[in-house]
Formats: structure tokens, C-alpha cells, sequence
């Protein structure tokens, strides 16, 4: 899918996916404001604004207006945050692009943050704190990531502490969003059946008159390990919720595609090794998956899993045992084939919306990787050798690099510790 990029004079960048025979079309900006811009003391606050720019606007009074037209246009709409950006979006009937590029946008500069509204989404975002926390399977993956990092921003929860999500205030959001929702920080994404001269001259009409600005900075990731770490949490459960993981390199790495396939080997499929040890095997869990999650100065290669609780011991030690035989083993030519084709297949599968092409492009530029089409990636994916894997495997299954954290009814992990080592 081809696409085209320009940049305004104040430096807002502008993605645009022309898809001639789909009958949608997908607005969306993103911003370089996530929890990684934050300090301890507003840890959450990018979260809390982005909930916070729904709640009105100077031509849109309050959240009912806002969803009430966009529901009206059959839209469909959102946003998220993540540690690095911040994203708004909505998806329409193509016949519907200048009104819905028109509500995003002024959701994105025009927000008056009331604050009748902010004191009730406190209530709203302590309550999104507290289901998250009772997932165990979603709350594991917080704890991972604290467990790598600790205390600094790559290691905060997105969403912030409940006391400080209580504490921010009205100005609090002003002077954030005012530091950082500017130009150079911004990138505009359309997607779908719209041609490229409407979409620039929508956004040279809303975004062309501000005003250029510094974009904020962030505090670069601490990334020291020597030994392997643990942390348990308990919760009285029938279920051990655990990731066990590694550290891993930065997202501009040339090694990315390999850990992609690396991580399909050992839990990227129900044909995946994991999945078929630990399920159809041991039949020890319903689900297990493996990633690798790489940030603009971390990464980590995580393997997830929700086990029987008298058996968590026996799992890590078979997930141990399957990085220790990558390390050693040259990957079958088939199996590695097998591989890439489940990768390059559900790369295309995707991809097969205007929000979806919208993304793929967008995640690249906010974050400033040059952007690759799905034919070059697929060609990376394509290239990876047996070798390649091996030696990846070498390079992070290591003791220096472990981490283990897990969910469930344990008062302390001394049962776990003696058997997290590769060695």
C-alpha cells in the first residue's frame, strides 16, 4: 500500500494512505505524550487527558455532543495512550472525511478539560485502575514491566496511581497539553477512499496556523541487569498468571524480525513449541504466547502464560528448557519456514482496513522509524536464517537478562528462585 508523507512549516507531519476501492476512511493524530514524558508526581496524567479531551470542546460543549455526531455519522471512534504516544482516531463512510477530520482535530486542540467532568473521570479512571488490577493475566504484564525497570517512567503504570490521578487538577492539563501537544510533536494520519489534495488542504486549513514549538523531551530508560529477578504477587487464585522474560534492544535494532520470528517459535501459534508442550502435552494451560515489545531505548521478549497453580515450577523450568535448546539447536528449515509464513500471512490479514493501514504507517513516523511497506518488511522476514536465530538466542537467553513475574496464591517466591537460571 503506498502512502505519502509532508511536513508543515511548523513542523507537523502528514501521513496520507490513499485506498481507492475501500469505502472507509480513518482519522488519526498522534502525539508524542505518553507516560515516558512524565514525572513521578504526574504519572498518568497523559491517560487522564486523553479521557479528558472527550468531555468538550469550545464548539462541542460536552462528551454527549461529541459521541452524539459522531454516532450520528456511524462512526467508529476512540483513543489510547501508551508509554510513548497518545492517540485520538475515527472511522467513517468515506462520503463522511471533512466532518470527521473536523471532530478530531478539534478534540485534539480544542479541549476545555470542565472540570465537573474532570472530578467524575477521577472516579471513572481509578475504577479502569482497579479492573485491570483485578485481571490478573492483564495486571502480570504491569508487574513485568515494574520489575524490569522500577522506579522511573518506563517502568510506571500508564495509567498513573490512584493518588495521583485524585490529585491532578484543571491547570494540571493545561500546562501539560500546552508542553506537549505541539506541531513538531504531532503527526496527522488519514487512510481510506479520500484524495490526497483534500486531505492537505483540510489540514493546512486546521493545523497550518500554529505555531512552531520545541516538542518535549523524555528521560532516557535505565536498562542494567546482572542476575535474574523475581517478583511474586499474591492473589488467591486456581490460576498462576506469570511472564517470564528477557531484555532485549530498542526498536531500531536490525535484529527485530528476527526476534519476531523467534518469539512465533516458541509461542506464536496453537502449532507454536510452547503451545504445544505446555497444552496439548502437559495440558497445563489455556493460553500461552510469546512477544517481543520493543520501545524507542528498551525492549523485552516476554513469554506469557496462565498455568495450574501446583505446577508453575514445572512450566518455568520447560520454558527455561525451550530457550536453552534455541540457543543450542539449529531451527528445522521447515519449521522456520512454517514460521514465516504464519507471520507474513497475519501481517497481511491485518492489514485489511483503512484503521489498520492508518496505524501501521502512523506507529513508524510518531516514533521516527523509517518507515518500511508491508513488502519490505515482509522482505526482512523473509531473509532471517537459522543462523540468525540461533544467535539471537544466544545473545539474550541469558541469566544476566532474566526476569520472572507471576500472580497467585504464593506468600514469597522461594519455591521459584532456585530454578530461574539457564545455567
Amino acid at each position: 500500500m503506498n502512502y505519502t508523507k509532508t511536513t508543515l512549516d511548523n513542523g507537523l507531519r502528514v501521513i496520507t494512505v490513499p485506498m481507492r476501492d475501500n469505502p472507509t476512511v480513518t482519522v488519526l493524530v498522534l502525539v508524542e505524550a505518553g507516560s515516558k514524558y512524565e514525572t513521578k508526581e504526574k504519572n498518568g496524567i497523559s491517560h487522564f487527558l486523553e479521557h479528558m479531551c472527550f468531555k468538550g470542546t469550545a464548539r462541542r460543549p460536552n462528551a454527549h455532543a461529541i459521541a452524539s455526531e459522531l454516532d450520528g455519522l456511524g462512526s467508529q471512534y476512540n483513543a489510547f495512550t501508551s508509554q510513548e504516544y497518545t492517540g485520538y482516531y475515527a472511522k467513517s463512510d468515506a462520503k463522511h472525511f471533512k466532518q470527521i477530520f473536523d471532530l478530531v482535530s478539534d478534540i485534539y486542540l480544542n479541549s476545555t478539560f470542565p472540570e465537573p467532568e474532570m472530578q467524575k473521570e477521577k472516579g471513572v479512571i481509578v475504577e479502569e485502575i482497579n479492573m485491570y488490577e483485578d485481571m490478573p493475566n492483564r495486571h502480570v504484564q504491569d508487574l513485568f514491566m515494574s520489575l524490569l525497570y522500577g522506579d522511573q517512567p518506563a517502568g510506571w503504570n500508564i495509567a498513573g496511581t490512584r493518588e495521583n490521578v485524585r490529585a491532578m487538577t484543571r491547570e494540571d492539563f493545561i500546562a501539560y497539553k500546552a508542553h506537549a501537544y505541539v506541531p513538531e510533536a504531532t503527526t496527522v494520519i488519514v487512510s481510506g477512499n479520500v484524495e490526497e489534495s483534500v486531505v492537505a488542504d483540510e489540514v493546512a486549513r486546521i493545523f497550518g496556523a500554529l505555531a512552531p514549538e520545541a516538542k518535549a523531551s523524555k528521560e532516557k530508560t535505565r536498562d542494567i541487569q546482572m542476575k535474574p529477578e523475581l517478583l511474586v504477587s499474591y492473589k488467591k487464585s486456581d490460576q498462576t498468571h506469570l511472564v517470564l522474560g528477557f531484555r532485549t534492544f530498542d526498536m531500531y535494532d536490525k535484529r527485530i524480525s528476527t526476534a519476531s520470528i523467534l518469539s512465533a517459535i516458541i509461542g506464536g501459534g496453537m502449532s507454536s513449541r510452547l503451545f504445544i508442550k505446555l497444552r496439548e502435552e502437559l495440558g497445563v494451560a489455556y493460553y500461552v504466547r510469546a512477544s517481543n515489545d520493543n520501545y524507542t531505548d528498551h525492549g523485552a521478549f516476554t513469554i506469557s502464560a496462565g498455568v495450574a497453580v501446583d505446577r508453575v515450577a514445572e512450566v518455568v523450568s520447560a520454558i527455561l528448557a525451550e530457550c536453552k535448546r534455541l540457543r543450542t539447536e539449529l531451527v528445522e528449515e521447515s519449521e522456520l519456514s512454517k514460521v514465516k509464513e504464519y507471520l507474513a500471512g497475519n501481517m497481511k490479514l491485518e492489514l485489511e482496513s483503512s484503521d489498520a493501514w492508518g496505524t501501521y504507517y502512523g506507529a513508524q513516523e510518531i516514533v521516527h522509524y523509517p518507515i518500511e511497506t508491508l513488502e519490505e518488511s515482509e522482505a526482512k522476514l523473509r531473509a532471517v536464517t537459522r543462523e540468525d536465530v540461533q544467535a539471537l538466542a544466544e545473545t539474550i537467553f541469558t541469566d544476566a537478562g532474566l526476569n520472572l513475574a507471576l500472580i497467585g496464591p504464593y506468600e514469597d517466591g522461594k519455591q521459584f528462585a532456585s530454578i530461574l537460571t539457564l545455567e
